[in-house]
C-alpha cells in the first residue's frame, strides 16, 4: 500500500468542487479546503504506484484544478529526533 498527500491550486473560487470531485474517487481518504499557497489537500492510499499514477492523473484532468504536487509517503526509513 502506497500512502500519498496531494496538494492542490484550484481556481479561483472553485476549492469546494474540487472537494467534491476528490471525495467521490474511492481511494482518496480524505480531501480538505486549506488556507495558504495551496487549495486543497487529498489524503491518497493506492495499492502500487501504477494506481497512484492513475488517481493523481485522474485529479489533474478535474476541470477546476490548475496544478497539483504529490508527496509520497517514504517506506524504511526510522526518525531520528
Amino acid at each position: 500500500m502506497i500512502s500519498a498527500c496531494i496538494l492542490i491550486r484550484s481556481s479561483t473560487g472553485r476549492y469546494m468542487d474540487v472537494v467534491e470531485s476528490l471525495n467521490k474517487i474511492p481511494q482518496i481518504k480524505n480531501a480538505f479546503p486549506v488556507l495558504g499557497r495551496w487549495d486543497v489537500v487529498a489524503d491518497i492510499e493506492a495499492s502500487d504506484i501504477e494506481e497512484l499514477t492513475r488517481i493523481v492523473r485522474r485529479i489533474g484532468r478535474l476541470g477546476s484544478v490548475v496544478f497539483t504536487e504529490t508527496l509520497v509517503e517514504m517506506k524504511g526509513v526510522e526518525a531520528h529526533g
